[in-house]
């Protein structure tokens, strides 16, 4: 019935995948912890810029 599914009796085969898996998890936590950098530094820009104008229009 399902014919399409494949579970290997030889456990090793799964290395690799999970090697991969490991791999592509780190890949993804790096990119994430760079757009958290950027984004941060974005709004301390934005921050700065916005406070600045609002000062200005108070005096």
């Amino acid at each position: 019935m399902m014919e399409f599914l494949y579970f290997p009796e030889d456990k090793t085969e799964y290395i690799p995948a999970i090697i991969q898996l490991v791999i592509f998890m780190i890949g993804a936590a790096v990119v994430m912890y760079f757009f958290y950098r950027v984004s941060k530094k974005e709004e301390k820009k934005f921050n700065e810029q916005y406070q600045e104008k609002s000062f200005d229009d108070k005096e």
